[in-house]
């Protein structure tokens, strides 16, 4: 799908951003955790696997993809550019030691989106002045450890302070559950990103309808 100028829009409709880890996963799928978060209402699907090859990849990436499209939610692939165009998926999400985003950019072109990490307010600024659509702030609390780069949490401090001086979405990832959720919202968080409180979870629709339900509660105030 092409956003057009419209990529912003989209983005703050999101609210419960699910990053797959077969790993954590007790033994499902990519597509089983996707589908059970779905049907809990998250809003947009993360596909983040460091080890699948280029092919296992593709066909996953396709696969959810269609299931995303099916209910109306969106798809981001983490880091694989290749994958994201070859699958026709709604952007891409790159990190600090991932390809430059001024670069991812180019290579996606203006009518994908684009997310970026970033762990501090310089990062954040850099990533939208080199056109990034929404920025994965974090790790805000201590998370249980499902990337061996993800770094000491920053707390609640640097999303008050992006908020104030970036006018990206901010989407914020690292700890997060439905304990501390509210901070984080309050804090200036547009979404939510979320990989062991939903996917460890004995009930992936369960959990993830809670925290929606937090979210919007939240904001509908």
């Amino acid at each position: 799908m092409n956003y057009g100028n419209n990529i912003s829009a989209f983005v703050r409709t999101w609210h419960l951003y699910v990053i797959t880890d077969e790993h954590l996963g007790q033994g499902k799928s990519h597509l089983e955790i996707a589908r059970e978060s779905l049907a809990g209402g998250a809003d947009v699907i993360q596909l983040r696997d460091k080890s699948a090859g280029g092919l296992q990849l593709y066909q996953t990436g396709k696969a959810l993809r269609d299931l995303t499209r099916r209910v109306g939610a969106h798809f981001i692939v983490n880091d694989r550019i290749d994958i994201a165009l070859a699958t026709d998926a709604d952007g891409v999400h790159v990190g600090q030691a991932d390809l430059p985003a001024r670069v991812a950019r180019r290579l996606i072109g203006p009518g994908k989106i684009l997310g970026v990490s970033a762990s501090s307010l310089e990062e954040a600024l850099r990533a939208r002045d080199d056109g990034a659509d929404y920025l994965g702030v974090g790790p805000v609390f201590e998370a249980r450890s499902t990337k061996s780069d993800a770094g000491n949490p920053l707390g609640l401090s640097l999303i008050s302070s992006i908020r104030q001086q970036c006018d990206l979405p901010i989407v914020a990832i690292g700890g997060i559950n439905a304990d501390n959720l509210p901070d984080v919202l309050q804090a200036g968080a547009d979404a939510v990103a979320v990989v062991s409180a939903v996917v460890a979870s004995q009930d992936i629709p369960e959990t993830a309808r809670k925290l929606k339900e937090i979210i919007l509660s939240w904001k509908g105030r």
